[in-house]
C-alpha cells in the first residue's frame, strides 16, 4: 500500500491508539517478511555450496589404475629399480626425452629390470588456446584405468603427435583417436576424455607435484634420487644399471 502525497485522504482514523496498533502490526509483518526472506536466501546459498562441494569432490576423485601419488606404474612389481618420469604432454623437452629413452623404458618394464612410473602433470595450458596440457593429462588418467600394458604405446603416440606450442592443441576427437589406435577402444575412455572427468584431479595433482621436489619437466627419479642434467643427457641405461 502506498500513501499519496499530501497526506492521508479519506475519513480520519478513529483514535491514536488505533493508529498505534495498526503501525505495530505493519512493522511486525514487515520484520517477519524480512526474516523469512533472509532465511530463504541462506537456504538457497547453503544448498548451492553443498552441491558445489559434492561436484568438486566427485570430479576430483583419484582415477582408477593409478597409485596414491597419481602415477601410472608399468612393469614387474618385484623389480628393484623404480624409475619415475615427471612430464607434461605439451612439453617439447619431454618429447625429446621420450624419443631418446622410450625403448629403454619399454625394455626395462618388459624384462623386469625396472618399474616405470609415469607422472603426468599439466602446467603448460598457457602454451595453447584450448588448455591442451590439462586435456592431455586428463586423457592419461582416462586410459590408465583400462590396461597398463598399452600405456607406454599410448604415451609414445601422444608425444609423436604433440602439437606445437602457441596453437590450439589437439582436439578431443583427436585425443580419442590416439587412444583408440593405442588399443583403448572402450567407449568409456572416449567419454572420459570428452567430459574431462579428471580435470579437477589433474590441477590438484599438478599443484602438489610442483610444490614438492619438481620445478621443471622432464624430471626423472631413479629409486627416489633425482637425476641431474648430465645423467639425463647420457640416457637412462647407466642410471638404471647403477641402481640394480
Amino acid at each position: 500500500m502506498s500513501i499519496p502525497q499530501g497526506g492521508w485522504s479519506g475519513p480520519p482514523p478513529a483514535s491514536r491508539s488505533g493508529n498505534r496498533t495498526v503501525v505495530i502490526l505493519v512493522v511486525v509483518a514487515a520484520l517477519l517478511f524480512v526474516v523469512v526472506g533472509v532465511v530463504g536466501v541462506v537456504a538457497v546459498q547453503k544448498s548451492g555450496v553443498i552441491t558445489g562441494v559434492a561436484t568438486a569432490a566427485t570430479s576430483g576423485n583419484t582415477p582408477a589404475g593409478v597409485t596414491a601419488a597419481g602415477t601410472v606404474r608399468v612393469g614387474d612389481s618385484n623389480a628393484k629399480v623404480v624409475v619415475r618420469v615427471v612430464a607434461d604432454l605439451q612439453c617439447p623437452a619431454c618429447k625429446q626425452f621420450e624419443k631418446r629413452n622410450a625403448k629403454t623404458l619399454e625394455d626395462a618394464a618388459e624384462n623386469g629390470t625396472a618399474i616405470v612410473e609415469y607422472d603426468v602433470i599439466a602446467f603448460l595450458d598457457r602454451a595453447s588456446s584450448t588448455e591442451y596440457s590439462s586435456r592431455a593429462a586428463n586423457a592419461s588418467f582416462c586410459v590408465a584405468g583400462q590396461d597398463h600394458s598399452k600405456y607406454q604405446g599410448w604415451f609414445a603416440a601422444m608425444f609423436e603427435q604433440q602439437p606445437a606450442e602457441g596453437g590450439s592443441g589437439l582436439s578431443d576427437s583427436k585425443l580419442v583417436e590416439i587412444a583408440k589406435n593405442a588399443g583403448y577402444t572402450d567407449p568409456s575412455v572416449a567419454q572420459c576424455i570428452t567430459d574431462r572427468n579428471y580435470d579437477s584431479y589433474v590441477h590438484d595433482k599438478t599443484e602438489r607435484v610442483l610444490n614438492g621436489d619438481v620445478n621443471a619437466t622432464p624430471t626423472v627419479f631413479v629409486n627416489g634420487k633425482k637425476l641431474d642434467s648430465s645423467q639425463l643427457s647420457n640416457g637412462l641405461e647407466a642410471a638404471i644399471a647403477a641402481a640394480r
